[in-house]
């Protein structure tokens, strides 16, 4: 699987804090927990539409098009978070150090909780490098969560606008 290359959606990310900071009058330091915790309901959600941890149940996966779509939620709020650590590039090799989907989303969301007392920019790549591994696990790639943060993030401004 090849490398992926973020660069473009963190300047992407940072137009629509910018518009929401404006809209809401925010900003990066007062929502960086209201960030990690919708980060966090954002990976649950996704994790959700996997159904892989779903042991009790004969249904499948919902299509790939929904847990796409939840998981560019969750790139929308990594991205936001790597924006006042500085972070504007960034590339990611893609070697998931769990072989099970479960384990790899549980390990991220320990990295993603690890935020709250260490939010530096090792620890913020070390979660955001675990929640990229997840996308091989799901036989997806890079290019499959560019498009999905671009589709949603249209989707973004379009709440923006009607007061979502």
């Amino acid at each position: 699987m090849n490398d992926i290359v973020l660069d473009e959606l963190f300047s992407l990310q940072k137009g629509l804090d910018e518009t929401i900071h404006a809209e809401h009058g925010v900003s990066y330091d007062d929502t960086h927990y209201k960030r990690i915790l919708a980060l966090l309901v954002e990976l649950g959600e996704f994790s959700n539409e996997t159904r892989c941890f779903k042991f009790w149940s004969l249904k499948g996966p919902s299509s790939k098009e929904t847990i796409m779509d939840e998981y560019a939620d969750g790139m929308h709020f990594f991205l936001s978070l790597g924006i006042p650590l500085g972070v504007v590039s960034y590339t990611h090799k893609f070697a998931p150090d769990q072989k099970e989907l479960t384990m790899q989303i549980v390990k991220t969301y320990k990295l993603v909780t690890d935020l709250l007392s260490d939010y530096e920019a090792k620890s913020y790549a070390v979660a955001f490098s675990s929640f990229l591994n997840i996308l091989p696990l799901l036989g997806y790639d890079g290019e499959d969560a560019i498009s999905a943060y671009k589709k949603k993030l249209q989707v973004n401004y379009d709440r923006q606008k009607t007061g979502y």
